[in-house]
């Protein structure tokens, strides 16, 4: 049974134009809650992207919607937007009309928007903020999990830096989806940002398809034969992370 429903969308549109969420979970309404839902999933994720363009040289072809890294890999790509240097202010791509940016490579950003205007998200409605590096990171974390993308590239062109999501099956294809990698990554994303632990836990074992039990302070995921237990103190703070 497929336990995701999508919004904004249908069978005939492209998968990378749908956010996805489980069935009977609501909307978000905060940038917080786009952070726990969707941010450590990303974040793995994000692992197996860089592995393979770390350190490369990279070129976009807005006609064609790709970006190219080392003139050897390419990928389709969208266009979330772009941090000044100069100015230490985020624009969204929605919001550039001077970019020229196709039309086809604004989708995921003007759903974003979409979504913000409906779930009263400034962030995503905004659009010109000031903004810095961190922020650039939250943006493409909230944006490669709503979309299941295969990741997101911060891509510095001397005088700012452009933010695009990258969907290819080629990338997926790496990526393992691995019951360790859950005991590395969820630490290292409390370590980043200042989250709720349990709520952030709960989404991201169900994203990698564990079945989830609560009993009080204690929870168990289990997928398969693979298990992961956590529990928690009073303010829902992680205290034991085991698989």
């Amino acid at each position: 049974m497929n336990l995701f429903r999508k919004l904004f969308g249908n069978k005939e549109k492209s998968a990378a134009y749908q956010i996805l969420q489980f069935e009977g979970e609501s909307a978000c309404k905060s940038q917080q809650e786009l952070l726990e839902r969707y941010g450590t999933i990303a974040l793995e994720k994000q692992n197996t992207l860089g592995n393979i363009v770390e350190d490369l040289s990279w070129e976009t072809d807005l006609e064609k919607g790709t970006i190219q890294f080392a003139g050897k890999a390419t990928f389709p790509m969208q266009v979330l937007g772009t941090l000044s240097h100069s100015s230490g202010t985020w624009m969204w791509a929605w919001a550039n009309a001077k970019s020229d940016i196709p039309q086809n490579l604004l989708q995921q950003s003007l759903i974003l928007k979409q979504y913000g205007e409906d779930n009263g998200i400034d962030i995503l409605t905004n659009p010109e903020f000031t903004a810095d590096d961190r922020d650039l990171h939250v943006i493409g974390m909230i944006a490669s999990g709503m979309f299941n993308n295969s990741g997101y590239y911060l891509a510095d062109y001397g005088r700012g830096i452009m933010c695009v999501t990258i969907k290819s099956e080629d990338i997926d294809l790496d990526y393992h989806n691995s019951h360790l990698d859950a005991l590395t990554t969820f630490p290292r994303m409390i370590s980043l940002y200042d989250i709720n632990h349990r709520r952030a836990l709960i989404c991201y074992l169900k994203q990698k398809g564990y079945q989830i039990t609560e009993n009080g302070a204690q929870l168990t995921a289990i997928r398969n034969d693979e298990t992961i237990t956590a529990s928690f103190d009073d303010l829902n703070r992680l205290s034991q992370l085991n698989g």
